[in-house]
Parts: C-alpha cells; structure tokens; sequence
C-alpha cells in the first residue's frame, strides 16, 4: 500500500516537473546574438542557427571566419560594419576590398537595391568607375590605382593602366575614354570628384554603403493592416497611408516622366534646402492645376456629346410622336419592351443577325409565332423605322410580309413580323451559301409569280403609291408553304398614283439591284420602273443561281450578267437544268426573256409590273426577245455606263438617302 502511495507522488513530481519546463520554454525570450565586431544582433536579424521564431528569416546574417556576413541578392554576400536599429541601417562593405598599400579591386558592383534592403540615394553622392586603359591618362580627375591582384582587374597586355574615375552618379559610358574598358561600376558617398586619391577612394571603399530596412518595417506595420507605406529615408520613419488614388498616380508618373528626383538628386547640391521644397511644392501644385483642367475638360466633353445625343434622341422621338399621332389607326400595335422580352422569352432563340440588329422568334398569347427585329440605335435611322412601319401598317397582301407590331421605348426599337419558317430566298437561290436542298423550278417559278404579284399591289394596289427601291433575295421571305413574301420597306417611299416620276436626291437601294435611272438621270426619271428592274435582276439570279454580277469571269462578255445570258439564249443555249421536264425548261425561259426585258437600260423600255405578271403568266410562244441589254445602250454617250458601280453588287451594302 505504502509502495503504491510512493508511485503516486513520484508520478505527481515528474509530471509538474514537465510542466515547469514547458513553462519555462513558453516563457523564453529571443536573446541578442553576436558574431565578431557585430554584437547584440536582434529582431529583425537573426544569426543562422538561432532558435526557430527567433528574427525574420529574410534577414537572417551569416558567421562566418568570426566576421558577420549578409547575402543583398543572389550570389553576392557583404561583411557587415554596422547595424543602427534606430535608423534602420545595415552598412555593407565588399568582401573584395582590405586595407594595404595597394587597391584591392571589389568583387561587386553596387546596383540600385529594392526589396528586402533599399538603397538611400541621397546619401550616394556619386559613382566611382574602375577601368583599364590601354593608355596612360594624363587627365587630373583619373586616378591612378595600382591593383593587388593584377591578373585579375588587366587584359592580357602587361602594359595595361588601371585608373578611376569619380563622377556623377548618373556616368555613363559617353563619360569614359574611348580607349579605357571599365571594370567596375561602384556607388561611393562623401567623395566630390577633383584632386582625390588612391587612399581617399580606398577609405570610402572600406567605411562600406548604408542599406535601409526600412521595408521590414512596412511590412510589419503597414501591409499588414493592408496599407500603403511611404518609407522617409530622411528622419528614417515609415508611414502609413491609404491606396493611392488615381490623382496621385498621376502626379508620381508626371514627377517620374519629368525627371524630378533626377534633377534633385544630381544638382540638388547647388540648391538650397528650402529652394528644393518650394520647387516641390510649387510643382505639386502645377500637376494638380494641370490635372483638375484635363479633368473638368473631359467632363465638359462628356457632358457636351451626352447633350448631343440627347438632343438628337429627342428630335427623333418627336418624329416618331408625331407619325404615331398622324397614323393611329394603323393595324400594327404597338408593344412595350417589357412585352418583347416575355414573347421572345428574353431573346432565347435567335433567327438571324445583320447590320440593323438583331432577329429572334417569339410568340405572342395568342399562340400566333412571329419574328422580332431587334434595331441597334448607332445603326437604325428613324426615318427608315417610320417607312417600314407606316407602309407595311397601312395593307395587307398575300405577297407582302405582314407587320404585327412595333415598340418604340427609349433605345429599344423593334418590328414584330409573321413568322416565316424557311427564311429568305437568297438561301435557296445561292447553294453556295450552305443550302443543299434547290427548289424546283416550277417552285421558282411561283415565287417569282408571288414576288410580282405583291410589287405590283405595292405600285397600284394602294391609294399611294408604294415604291420599295430595294428588291433583292435578301428581302424575300418565304412562309411554310414557300410563298414569298415582299419584306423590309426601310427605304420605300410613298408617292401619289398621280405622279409617273418621282423626286430622289440620290441613289437608294442594294448595289448590284439599283437601277440605272438612280445614277444617271439623263436616261430617264425615276419612277415605279425602278422596282421593275430590281425585280428583273431578282429573276436573272433565280435562273442563274448566281449572283448578278461575277467579278472573277473568265470573259469580260461575262461581268454584265444580263450580257451574258442574253448572248447564250441567243445562241440556243439552255441554262443547265438537270432533268427539267419540258414544261420546267419552258417556266425557265418565260422567265429569262421576262428578265431581260425588264432589266433594259432606259425605264421607258422596261414593262409595268402588271405588264410584267401578263407576260410571266402567258404563253411562252407569244414572248419575243427584247434588245440585247447593254452598258453601252445609253443615247448620251458622254458619261458612259461602265461607271455603274456594279462590280460591287456582291457586296450587300445599302445606299440610303434622307430625301423623299
């Protein structure tokens, strides 16, 4: 029992006995350290092999020889002299440099340090350059040195000179003698350049550079807090401030760009201390003057174009007030935005894109499917907007594309249309567009009946006058069972039925489709006949499966596509139909000669569009070829039509114009 007892208490013992040395250790505070001349080295240096916790590891000082050694960067490590924690000073001195009759050459030149260790500039006054010339040098301000180690500092000629040279801290290359090679370039303090020696350059070399660590206490006080610090080399204090902001960004690359802490720091010798506060100051207060115009000038241009716009907008929306207020009872209705994101379910499923916007398929409540275009304001034009809806607003054709809606709120512009499940023509038109599946040409041949069909309701159908000025495969829509649909009135006008010509200020329309009249009025006026030709091109495509014109023809007989198929029918050449029956090649045929007749250079020799449809619709036995159309088929042969920018047709660019 008494044994049990007495393994208790010794159990007792060992255990407070653990706890006091844990204690002890928890207690224990990081002693001083010393290596040589250097003593009591503490926080932020630590002696390797000192207690782990001990200083900062990216301080940590060498022992080695009983002399204190630092590493400043990789693979250059320097005796230490001096640690001065109250200025935040460790003074380095070259391992290279010793004391003796002779100059021992360093083993490093002294660059500009930034990181763990800073480099005080103001207190290097100048730049010591050792060099080896081939000649002696009779100049006063080269030093002659005669180096310990020969070998190591001269070429291989034993008549080498080795000479310094000390100047001002920003010496180049242009500053040394042509015949010299320098060897090292070292930064000295205390040295004004003029009557200097060797043991006055040796002196210097031995009292060593200050380096700062300031940067550690910046890390500790400031960035840890998530501040920025604005070390003072001066008093040796470091303070903490906020981020920098955009204003004292610019003032720092404005003083950086102008060489300020340059001009000070190499001539700020000749000034007064005073002198250079006052040029500071007054400095600072220029850039901000400077910055605070730029600035108030931008805002005054921003607010300048903002006003434009504005102004703009509003004279554009007080158009298109006044067009709703003078057509109301127009069948299209008018949505909100907010209708257009439900029906399209926030522009989920998009159709198509173009220079104009965008198109995506919706559904109104009615379960009706339709499709919305979407205008880009940069690129829509009010009047076109109020073309398309005031002219598609006021009829209704099987032929024509009918207009369900629109929405005018702010910057969202957007036409509601039926739906058309196959697209448009050009699709089935140019295979080389992607569309594998060619129609029929009994199917091209009632489109094109379609297409004439809804033109013509346009020119006479109407109490005005409907011209389109822009008939191309592109603006023909084909519904589910392919029947086309005449679309997009961007650049029509309405004109009395009374006037056979109409006034335009300049060509309108798709290069490539515009009638000639457009650009030379001396063949006649313009009138309905320039949709008779549109529509004639529209044909010659449909048969061709090509575009109008082809810029990369073998034949110059070629480039004029009306030319060139006129010229094969001529000759009692077919176009390549495959297997068409007879009744087909006859379909084919009507509508070549249709097209040619209608793309005749002078309007009085086109047909009308009704003119057009009757012989579409005869007999092919009864059509007669009509004159070869030509470029050159124009009586005032003064301006010839060669200068009819048709070899740019293939580019679908629209000409538009801001005169009715």
């Amino acid at each position: 029992m008494m044994f049990r007892e007495a393994k208790l208490v010794a159990l007792a013992l060992f255990h407070t006995f653990l706890l006091a040395i844990c204690a002890a250790n928890g207690n224990q505070t990081c002693r001083p350290s010393s290596c040589g001349e250097i003593q009591n080295i503490s926080n932020p240096f630590r002696l390797k092999g000192d207690p782990s916790g001990c200083g900062d590891p990216d301080y940590e000082l060498v022992c080695e020889n009983n002399r204190t050694m630092v590493n400043v960067r990789e693979g250059e490590k320097y005796y230490v002299a001096d640690i001065n924690y109250d200025h935040s000073t460790i003074r380095v001195v070259d391992p290279g440099v010793e004391k003796g009759n002779c100059l021992s050459t360093p083993l490093y030149s002294y660059h500009y340090i930034w990181g763990t260790y800073d480099t005080n500039w103001e207190e290097v006054t100048n730049t010591t350059v050792l060099m080896n010339c081939e000649q002696p040098i009779s100049d006063g301000n080269y030093i002659p040195i005669t180096p310990c180690n020969r070998s190591n500092v001269t070429s291989s000629s034993s008549q080498a000179y080795v000479y310094a040279l000390v100047g001002r801290k920003s010496m180049g290359v242009g500053d040394i003698k042509y015949s010299c090679t320098i060897l090292r370039t070292i930064a000295t303090r205390f040295l004004k350049p003029g009557n200097l020696s060797k043991s006055d350059l040796q002196e210097v070399l031995l009292l060593g550079l200050d380096l700062s660590f300031l940067s550690f206490r910046c890390k500790s006080e400031c960035k840890v807090k998530g501040l920025h610090c604005e070390r003072n080399y001066s008093n040796y204090t470091v303070q903490c401030t906020k981020r920098r902001n955009f204003l004292t960004w610019c003032f720092l690359y404005i003083r950086y760009t102008l060489h300020v802490d340059y001009f000070i720091q190499n001539f700020g010798y000749l000034l007064d201390g005073d002198i250079i506060a006052g040029t500071i100051l007054i400095f600072q207060l220029m850039v901000m003057i400077i910055i605070g115009r730029a600035v108030i000038g931008i805002l005054c241009l921003f607010a300048y174009l903002i006003y434009k716009f504005r102004r703009r907008h509003l004279s554009l929306d007080d158009d298109i007030e006044e067009f709703l207020h003078n057509y109301q009872n127009l069948r299209p209705i008018k949505y909100t935005y907010s209708d257009i994101k439900k029906m399209t379910y926030n522009f989920k499923h998009k159709l198509g894109q173009g220079g104009f916007g965008s198109v995506y398929k919706g559904k109104l409540r009615s379960g009706r499917i339709v499709a919305v275009k979407m205008l880009v304001m940069s690129k829509a034009n009010g009047q076109d907007f109020i073309n398309e809806v005031a002219t598609i607003g006021r009829i209704h054709h099987v032929n024509v594309v009918r207009l369900v809606g629109f929405c005018i709120q702010r910057s969202k512009w957007a036409l509601i249309y039926d739906y058309m499940p196959n697209g448009s023509l050009d699709k089935f038109v140019f295979l080389d567009q992607g569309n594998n599946i060619p129609l029929s040409w009994e199917r091209l041949y009632k489109i094109a009946l379609g297409v004439g069909r809804g033109i013509e309701y346009l020119h006479q159908g109407c109490d005005m006058q409907i011209l389109h000025f822009d008939i191309k495969p592109h603006n023909i829509l084909l519904d589910e069972d392919f029947t086309p649909k005449v679309s997009d009135f961007g650049l029509a006008k309405l004109y009395s039925t009374d006037e056979s010509i109409v006034s335009v200020t300049a060509a309108r329309g798709t290069l490539g489709y515009i009638a000639p009249e457009l650009f030379y009025k001396n063949i006649g006026g313009v009138s309905f006949k320039a949709d008779v030709y549109s529509f004639g091109m529209l044909l010659l495509e449909m048969v061709g499966k090509r575009k109008n014109v082809n810029a990369f023809a073998e034949h110059s007989s070629q480039i004029y596509f009306p030319s060139w198929i006129y010229d094969r029918y001529d000759q009692g050449e077919d176009m390549e139909m495959g297997d068409a029956t007879e009744d087909e090649k006859k379909y084919v045929r009507k509508m070549v000669i249709v097209a040619l007749w209608c793309v005749q250079m002078k309007p009085v020799d086109r047909p009308s569009m009704s003119k057009t449809l009757e012989m579409l619709e005869g007999e092919i036995e009864l059509l007669k070829m009509p004159p070869k159309p030509t470029l050159w088929s124009i009586e005032n042969h003064e301006q010839s039509m060669v200068e009819l920018p048709i070899s740019s047709s293939n580019s679908m660019g629209t000409i538009s114009l801001n005169g009715r």
